[in-house]
């Protein structure tokens, strides 16, 4: 099932991604997945849509069991190098995840860096309930997003522009409704004078709108964090992390 977003993470923006992601970030991240989840030795985590594994490889090199989906297969090359290199417990597959069979049982979805919002509402809903049924009872779903309503309405902004490393990249964006989406269209230009130009749809749901999907799913939403177990949400924040149970 293609998907608009499948190839906007090649090209120029595969760096680009790996280049606007804070450092410290993905550490302070894995540490509250650890805790939180009292994850130890063993246990299965599923990372989808994994980009280039910077939580999958920090998992994995905890002794976590780890599997990362991504549909780009230089993300997922990328993330098989370095689990043979270092003999981690990581296998990297490339598919779609709408697609990919969840046969196994895990202790942990993760879902990471605003993924889940490439999906309209009926594939969200259906990849959320595929989702509660690879989970062990008592398992649970972690979603970082900044495509919660209560953030897009406040921090949208219709043009942007901004050099990352020796690109140049422009987007105009459009807050757009039925369903709820922001459309982005992006140029990104090098120093040779080369270009790409990039489609990106995000769909925008509410907290209450998240809460009514993940019941349907067979998910409870616990809590949602702005700073993962330390600070709640609250409303305008530029980040979420949505924690649902399987019960």
């Amino acid at each position: 099932m293609s998907n608009i977003n499948d190839s906007y993470f090649d090209g120029y923006y595969k760096e680009i991604w790996k280049a606007i992601i804070p450092e410290e970030l993905t550490p302070k991240e894995t540490d509250f997945m650890l805790q939180y989840f009292n994850l130890k030795p063993g246990d299965n985590v599923l990372d989808i849509m994994c980009g280039y594994g910077r939580h999958s490889i920090k998992l994995a090199e905890k002794g976590l069991n780890v599997t990362a989906v991504d549909n780009l297969a230089e993300y997922i090359t990328e993330i098989q190098e370095v689990a043979e290199s270092r003999k981690l417990p990581l296998t990297a597959i490339q598919a779609n995840i709408l697609d990919f069979p969840l046969k196994d049982k895990y202790d942990l979805v993760i879902c990471m860096g605003n993924s889940l919002n490439f999906f309209d509402p009926k594939d969200t809903l259906s990849l959320l309930a595929r989702i509660a049924g690879s989970l062990k009872q008592g398992g649970h779903l972690l979603v970082n997003t900044w495509s919660l309503t209560e953030i897009a309405a406040k921090s949208f902004i219709a043009k942007t522009w901004s050099d990352v490393g020796d690109i140049k990249f422009i987007s105009e964006s459009k807050y757009l409704f039925f369903p709820t989406r922001i459309e982005t269209d992006s140029i990104m230009l090098s120093l040779d004078g080369s270009m790409e130009k990039k489609k990106a749809i995000d769909y925008i749901f509410s907290i209450a709108e998240m809460d009514t999907m993940l019941s349907e799913a067979g998910l409870i939403l616990k809590e949602v964090y702005s700073i993962p177990g330390r600070k709640k949400f609250a409303l305008g924040e530029p980040r979420a992390y949505l924690v649902a149970e399987k019960v």
